[in-house]
């Protein structure tokens, strides 16, 4: 039989039927605070469980799926120009049997990124949406295993901070260190050292450069205009900016 014949009598009613969805890991950081978005399911399965935000893929790539969603519970959209801000990767796939009591779904997950992300707005079938600080989260409360996902995503922005310039997606196109460093801190739940983090940044190739201008004025303390930085063009930071391990490195 040739692919012709074989397309034309091909009938996928005989397999089992298989779903395909995107979810969305999407932090940002507000009052220096690190927040996943979330919303509530407004109908079964877990009808007014949390979840993160996803749906099923249409006609469209994995890619869009995951921006569509994102824009449908953010406000974003590429004619404002704030999409092309968030930084968008794959994240793992996860298919396990039962996580879906409706069908066999396999979801691709997404982790996103961005700074000042606006209020979020429920869109499709959620009755609500809220950025959630990561640490009050319940993973009890969160629908299908989204609390592993969530699990999984955090640990892969934690440990792309170590080796990847990902810090400055969370920050303006101008940053001082200290703004880089609240988001380290943020991200990774520490306090760092000012000064050995300072240090650090600025001992990494390619990571920041100086932008030859200060801020306006000075700290709440007054004192000198801090230096103000813009993402260098390194990829891969060597040497990584590692996480706090010893008291000398965390205040």
């Amino acid at each position: 039989m040739d692919e012709h014949a074989f397309l034309e009598a091909y009938d996928p009613r005989e397999y089992p039927a298989v779903g395909v969805t995107v979810d969305v890991v999407a932090l940002t950081i507000r009052d220096g605070v690190l927040s996943v978005l979330l919303v509530e399911r407004g109908q079964a399965p877990f009808k007014g469980r949390l979840a993160l935000p996803g749906g099923f893929v249409g006609d469209e790539t994995l890619d869009d799926a995951a921006l569509r969603e994102l824009a449908e519970e953010t406000g974003l959209d590429a004619t404002n120009g704030r999409l092309a801000r968030v930084h968008l990767e794959q994240l793992k796939s996860y298919g396990d049997p039962g996580r879906d009591p409706r069908m066999r779904v396999v979801s691709v997950a997404y982790l996103a990124f961005a700074p000042s992300l606006p209020d979020p707005r429920p869109g499709g079938d959620a009755a609500g949406a809220a950025w959630v600080p990561v640490a009050t989260v319940s993973e009890a409360r969160l629908a299908f295993d989204h609390s592993r996902i969530l699990g999984d995503g955090l640990e892969r922005a934690r440990a792309k901070l170590e080796y990847s310039p990902l810090a400055t997606a969370f920050v303006g196109p101008e940053f001082t260190i200290a703004e880089l460093r609240a988001v380290y801190a943020a991200v990774w739940g520490e306090d760092l050292h000012a000064g050995n983090f300072h240090r650090k940044v600025l001992s990494v190739p390619g990571f920041v450069e100086g932008t030859g201008t200060t801020t306006a004025r000075g700290g709440d303390r007054g004192g000198p205009r801090a230096k103000l930085y813009r993402a260098g063009d390194a990829r891969v930071l060597h040497p990584p900016l590692l996480r706090p391990t010893s008291e000398e490195d965390v205040r």
